[in-house]
């Protein structure tokens, strides 16, 4: 394997803007390519390093769908399970039809439409965070409380359902969702860099990449705040190194065993995951052309229609600033790229290394 290709096309990524990048290939497991680009921070040209972390904000909510998914396993739930049946306050929902009236729901939110993406909650609602939340039961206290976009079930819509999957979690281990994935999935797996935002030392804190926004018609940098979660942000507060967050795709990609013999899933549970959920009317609001939608997870389900060279059934998911994930078990592949950078350019650079990538295979 020659990957000239992929190096090629990391160093350039500084002609668009990117301030520093790092990106993990690997093989069955182990590490076959590893590249860093750029900068962690540029005022003070520190490099990004292997040891580098980064907010992966969405790349959290696989981590959330894996720990609902274990529960699953254990019987604590059905897919097909009202959450009111464990969240009493998501019982009685309404949403606005298509005449702009808010009516009462007559489908419950379903455990799967959590998963999936199909509750009707958006990330676009009147609720005053800093007034309400402060942790996962209080935040499911107050989504419970919004006017849904669509009967659950019936559309796909990206936002807070991991959230409230979380909050599910929570409430089905009487255990906070970071005791959780601690116990479930980062400590068996070794992963001791990855934790939610706001328990980050001092000492880790100077690890992390800082946030840049660009200009492409002036080629600058204007470096950003990273979010500040005050609670436990299951659908974007995770921090991560690529190596660490590796440990946790590789585990997936080994039919969910991880290379210590700890099982993180089963292998029929993972092929469910990677099951494309969405009915022909959600896949009209899925914007990813040739993919489909899982239990968290985009899943490839046409070449034709997505272009890529990547194998079907090849699955992942990105986070706001510029982190991606793919896995695919087919080729016993999976591969981690990180950046910090608004806008984070996904659309560009993540079809294009993916294509590279498997090039070089």
């Amino acid at each position: 394997m020659d990957f000239k290709r992929v190096t090629g096309f990391m160093e350039s990524l500084k002609d668009i803007g990117v301030a520093g990048a790092d990106l993990g290939v690997y093989l069955k497991g182990c590490e076959v390519y590893r590249h860093q680009v750029g900068y962690a921070d540029i005022e003070a040209q520190t490099p990004i390093t292997q040891n580098t972390l980064f907010a992966i904000w969405s790349m959290t909510k696989v981590v959330t769908c894996v720990a609902a998914l274990r529960l699953l396993e254990e019987g604590r739930f059905l897919l097909t399970d009202p959450i009111g049946d464990y969240m009493p306050e998501f019982r009685e929902m309404v949403y606005k039809n298509e005449a702009g009236e808010v009516v009462p729901c007559k489908r419950p939110i379903r455990v799967v439409d959590l998963f999936t993406m199909s509750t009707g909650v958006s990330y676009e609602t009147d609720v005053e965070w800093p007034d309400v939340v402060s942790d996962l039961a209080s935040f499911a206290a107050a989504i419970s409380k919004v006017t849904l976009h669509f009967e659950p079930g019936t559309r796909w819509l990206y936002g807070f359902s991991h959230d409230i999957l979380g909050a599910l979690i929570e409430r089905l281990t009487g255990k906070k969702a970071s005791e959780y994935f601690h116990d479930k999935i980062f400590a068996p797996l070794g992963m001791d860099e990855t934790f939610f935002h706001q328990y980050i030392s001092a000492e880790n804190a100077a690890r992390l990449a800082n946030v840049y926004k660009y200009d492409a018609e002036t080629r600058t940098h204007t470096k950003d705040n990273h979010a500040n979660w005050d609670f436990e942000n299951c659908g974007g507060g995770l921090v991560s190194s690529v190596a660490d967050y590796a440990k946790f795709t590789n585990a997936l990609c080994n039919r969910g065993t991880a290379a210590n013999g700890y099982r993180l899933l089963s292998k029929t549970t993972i092929e469910l995951m990677r099951t494309n959920h969405l009915c022909e009317t959600r896949m009209k609001d899925y914007w990813q052309a040739g993919y489909g939608y899982g239990l968290g997870v985009r899943t490839h389900v046409d070449k034709a229609q997505s272009g890529m060279n990547a194998n079907i059934g090849e699955y992942g998911w990105a986070g706001y600033l510029g982190t991606y994930f793919a896995i695919d078990p087919v080729a016993e592949l999976t591969y981690v790229y990180a950046h910090q950078l608004s806008p984070s350019l996904e659309g560009h650079i993540a079809p294009r290394l993916k294509n590279i990538i498997y090039s070089c295979l």
